[in-house]
Parts: C-alpha cells; sequence; structure tokens
C-alpha cells in the first residue's frame, strides 16, 4: 500500500480558561502585571484623559447633548472596558463618528432639543446599541475583523493619521471651518489660513515644538502633561483669552445621575442603533488591532464584542452616550507609554477628579494645547517605513494599502473600514483564484524536490515523468485557473506520467475533484498516467470515496515524491 491513511491528530487541550465568575470580578491583566509597566500606564492615563476628556465633552455637544454627557461617557464606559476587554491599550468613550450618528439619531426624537427628551432618547440608544453588541458576540460575529488584512491596517491607519491632522489644524490656526469631507475640510483649512489668529497659532506652534523638542531629547519625561500644564498657565496667568486664544470652556461639576431608557423610543430608533452598534465595533476593534504591540495578547473580537456591549449599557443608566474605542485616544495612551488597562482605569479616575474638582482647570485649557498634542502624537500613524517594506515585498499589497488610506480619507472611518474590509477581500479572492503551480526537480545526492529555479540547473529532472506541486485550497473558483497553467506545462514535457504532489493541499472541494476526475480521463485516452502524491487526511477521503480514487486505486497514489519516483524508476527497468 503505498498511500497511509491516519488519523487527525488530536487536538491539544492547551492551558484551561480561568473561570468566568473570577474573569469578571478580576481582570485578567492583572495576572501578568509588571511594576514597571507602572510608570508609563500612569503617565499615558494622565496623558491620555487630557486629550479625551475635552474631546468628549465636544462630542457631547455634537450630539446635541449636555457637555457632561461627554464626561461621564469617559467615566463609565471606559471602566467597564477596562475590567472585560482584551486589547491592552484601548481607550474607550465617544468618538466623532458616534457623536455624529447619534446627533442625527436624536434628532428624530427631538428636532426642538430638548434637553429631558433627548438625555431618555441618548440612554435609550446607548441600551440599544449594548444590546446589539451582546447579542452580536453571543452569535460569535467578531470574525469579521479578521477580514482586514496587515497591509490594508497600515493604510487604514495612516488615513486616520491624515484626517485627524486636519481635523486639528483649525484649532491650531484658531480658525473655524464649516465641516465637511475630507477634500472640503482640506480646502476650507486652506482658504482660512489668511484669517488665522496669530496669537492661537503662535501657542500651537509652541506648543508642537515644545512636544517634538521634549520626544526628541527628554522622552522620559511626560511632555504632554507638561505642555497641556503649560497651556492652562499661559491662560490664567497671561491672560491668553484676551488675545483671543479659546479655552475649552466651562464644565459643570457633579457625579452622574441615574437615566432610565424609554421603551417607546425604541421603535424610532433600532434603526440607528444598528448602524452606530456597527460603527463602534468596527472602530473599537480596528484601534486595538491598529495599536496591538507583537509581545502581548491580540484583541478578542467576540470578547469585544460583548465588553463594548456591556460597555454602553452600563453607561446608558449612568448619563453616558453611545461608547466604543477611539482611535485618536487609543493612539495618544499607546504611544504616551500605555502597557495594561490600568491606563484606561486612571483616564477614568481623572474623569471622575472632573466632575469633582478639576473641571475648572480643564475649561481653562487651550484649544491650541489640545490640538497640538493631537497632532504630534497622531502623525505617528503615518509611517513611510512601512509602506516601503510592503512595496519592497509585493507592490499589490502596496497598492491595497494606499486604496485603504485613501478610502479612510476620502469616505470617513466608517466607509473607510468597509472599503479595507472590501479591499482586503478581493485581495483574498485574487490570492485564492490564482495560486502558484510548480514543475518540481531533485536537489542531487539528496530527496529534496524543490521548484526549478535558475540556480538549480543541476537538479534532477526524470525522463517522462513530470512532477507539479500546486499550493493552497483547491476549489471551484481556481480549479479552471491551475487546469490552464498545467495543460501547457503537459504539452511541453510530453511525460508518459504525472505526479501531483498535493502535500500543499489542505483541501480539495468537490467541484475541482470532478475537474480532476475528467484531466485524468483525457491523459488517460493520450497515454499519460496521473498519479495523486502526499494528501492529507481530508484530501485522502475525498479522493479514495469518489469514483477517481477506485480509476487509480493504491498503484497510483503514494505517501510522499520519493516513493512514487522509486515506483516509476523501478518500472521502468
Amino acid at each position: 500500500m503505498n498511500q497511509l491513511g491516519s488519523d487527525p491528530q488530536a487536538r491539544n487541550p492547551g492551558t484551561p480558561q480561568r473561570g468566568s465568575v473570577r474573569s469578571l470580578l478580576i481582570p485578567e491583566w492583572l495576572d501578568s502585571y509588571r511594576p514597571d509597566w507602572l510608570r508609563g500606564d500612569v503617565v499615558a492615563g494622565l496623558t491620555a484623559a487630557a486629550v479625551v476628556i475635552p474631546k468628549a465633552l465636544a462630542y457631547a455637544t455634537i450630539a446635541g447633548l449636555p457637555v457632561q454627557v461627554g464626561l461621564y461617557t469617559v467615566l463609565v464606559p471606559m471602566v467597564i472596558y477596562a475590567v472585560l476587554g482584551t486589547s491592552r491599550p484601548l481607550s474607550v468613550s465617544t468618538t466623532t463618528t458616534l457623536a455624529i450618528l447619534a446627533g442625527s439619531a436624536l434628532g428624530q426624537i427631538s428636532p426642538d432639543g430638548d434637553a429631558t427628551t433627548l438625555l431618555a432618547g441618548s440612554a435609550t440608544l446607548a441600551l440599544m446599541v449594548g444590546a446589539i453588541l451582546i447579542v452580536a458576540g453571543l452569535l460569535r460575529l467578531g470574525f469579521v475583523a479578521n477580514f482586514i488584512s496587515e497591509p490594508v491596517l497600515v493604510g487604514f491607519k495612516a488615513g486616520i493619521g491624515v484626517v485627524i491632522v486636519l481635523d486639528q489644524l483649525p484649532k491650531l490656526l484658531g480658525t473655524h471651518i464649516d465641516k465637511g469631507g475630507f477634500l472640503h475640510n482640506l480646502v476650507a483649512t486652506v482658504q482660512s489660513i489668511p484669517h488665522a489668529s496669530l496669537p492661537t497659532a503662535a501657542v500651537g506652534v509652541f506648543m508642537i515644538l515644545l512636544l517634538v523638542g521634549m520626544k526628541r531629547f527628554t522622552p522620559r519625561l511626560p511632555a504632554p502633561l507638561i505642555a497641556v500644564a503649560l497651556g492652562i498657565l499661559g491662560m490664567s496667568l497671561l491672560g491668553l483669552e484676551s488675545f483671543g486664544v479659546s479655552a475649552v470652556g466651562v464644565v459643570p461639576i457633579g457625579l452622574p445621575a441615574p437615566t432610565l431608557p424609554v421603551a417607546s423610543l425604541v421603535e424610532t430608533l433600532w434603526p440607528s442603533a444598528m448602524g452606530i452598534a456597527l460603527m463602534s465595533f468596527t472602530e473599537t476593534i480596528a484601534a486595538g488591532r491598529a495599536f496591538a504591540r507583537s509581545d502581548e495578547p491580540a484583541p478578542q473580537p467576540n470578547r469585544e464584542l460583548l465588553a463594548t456591549g456591556v460597555a454602553n449599557i452600563g453607561g446608558a443608566f449612568l448619563g453616558a452616550m453611545v461608547a466604543g474605542g477611539g482611535t485618536t485616544q487609543t493612539a495618544v495612551n499607546r504611544l504616551a507609554g500605555a502597557r495594561s488597562q490600568l491606563a484606561a482605569l486612571i483616564t477614568a479616575a481623572l474623569a471622575l477628579g472632573t466632575c469633582l474638582l478639576l473641571a475648572p482647570l480643564i475649561g481653562l485649557m487651550p484649544n491650541a494645547t489640545l490640538a497640538a498634542v493631537v497632532i504630534v502624537y497622531s502623525v505617528g500613524l503615518i509611517e513611510p517605513a512601512e509602506f516601503r517594506e510592503i512595496l519592497s515585498v509585493r507592490r499589490t499589497e502596496f497598492a491595497w494599502a494606499v486604496v485603504a488610506m485613501i478610502g479612510v480619507m476620502l469616505l470617513g472611518t466608517l466607509q473607510g473600514i468597509v472599503v479595507a474590509i472590501i479591499v482586503s477581500l478581493l485581495a483574498l479572492a485574487y490570492q485564492l483564484s490564482d495560486p502558484p503551480v510548480h514543475v518540481l526537480a531533485r536537489k542531487p545526492g539528496t530527496n529534496v524536490y524543490r521548484p526549478q529555479a535558475t540556480g538549480n540547473a543541476d537538479d534532477e529532472q526524470f525522463d517522462g515523468l513530470l512532477l507539479l506541486r500546486p499550493e493552497g485550497r483547491v476549489f471551484f473558483a481556481n480549479a479552471e485557473r491551475i487546469a490552464e497553467k498545467i495543460r501547457p506545462l503537459i504539452e511541453a514535457a510530453t511525460p508518459r506520467v504525472v505526479v501531483l504532489d498535493l502535500r500543499s493541499v489542505f483541501d480539495l472541494e468537490y467541484t475541482a475533484l470532478k475537474m480532476l476526475t475528467s484531466a485524468e480521463q483525457r491523459m488517460s485516452e493520450k497515454g499519460i498516467s496521473l498519479w495523486l502524491v502526499g494528501m492529507s487526511p481530508s484530501v485522502w477521503d475525498m479522493v479514495i470515496k469518489a469514483p477517481l480514487g477506485h480509476t487509480l486505486g493504491e498503484a497510483r497514489m503514494f505517501l510522499n515524491l520519493e516513493l512514487a519516483v522509486e515506483h516509476y524508476q523501478r518500472n521502468r527497468r
């Protein structure tokens, strides 16, 4: 018997998972926490808070809600996610896109902007979004996140970096533009330069130079915190506001009051809740993956759905708006030194302190200082070296990265993520539809069979024997393409025997098997014998149960190429 069948290898049970009750009470990241991470987490948490809190206040106003709702969104969902989530640097509150979508949804239920109705609607919307995310997690729909390839992720990050920088430039210049698409914002920003406030621009440029200089010459010092402190001191001691330098503004003091969703709003809000849930998850997992380090666990998409869902539900009852992972704040958190979810807890603690004590100080921060911090850290998302590395390996994947970057810039974050997924799927389809087929020869003096190459001219070939090795999954979408590659090879070699080495084929689909059966019949009519070699257990089972298996029999199926070649040479004598 030339081909040996074998049972599939038993699965390794692996390390037992922690009990679910303990994982809810004690965050898993505490098990591996190292004392040397503490400084980085503290600095990152404080730095991220300096960015997250003012932006969250602004996002609340975008959604048409009172500014303190943004503060509560930093406090509640961030704590819940830090306990349940799997991404170490992810900073969860709200984002520009979520705020815009929430504002559109809430505008349907309260066109006149009644605060009570808006707060009830926001609670209902957050509860629905959380429930949708939890159901998606229980249904294990997190696999959607696996459709974003690494080159596409590089492009996504770069596009986000460009968008963030452009978004912050008007604040840096002290100008105001009517926001629109990327090209509109770019043109409007350029046109606004003659109207820039020189004192505001001076503050912004000074802060950028300070941040870049400290990052270059004193990397151990918390540059963003120093910049924020100097900005607040400048506003309070130098009276910068009298020169037209705008500040974040008044931040109310107090803890969030319980809020209750309203069932009658569900019918109106559910379509928006579906879109916001998709946006929340895609932004969350994209940001989590984009900033994951190679030496730490990768985010678990299904767990991320559950964690973000619970964070939204918890926030719904404590005055928060819809929440998700933010790319900007996660970038700041990671680049400022975050090593674990403790950084997020420190950010939330500062939000709590702001609620109780620090609101007046945060309100004094110049918008130009905030813009400078965001710009300096967001520029790090644009990594030309990664693009060059991708280009040096494969031009096609470089094109995917560029398409993803342009998609985010021109279409927006959500549409950009959709473009990234589509590009990744098209790339996968392209790769699967055109698998390689190698002509093999034997390295002299060994039993190593390798693809023919110009540097291997001395490799042994065998008269009347053609050795071919296709790679990957062989199925209906690529079977004909593989056949198109094999036909000219057979015509050129005029062999008596064609050996297909299938050790690199992990699956042989039914349509492809039928086509292989037809090909064997045509070769047989021309006096050419087909042999199969190196089949995996699953491919062996497919072939042996099909008519092809009965036609070939064990005499034409082999465990490896060496046995097939020996059998061929022995029978030629």
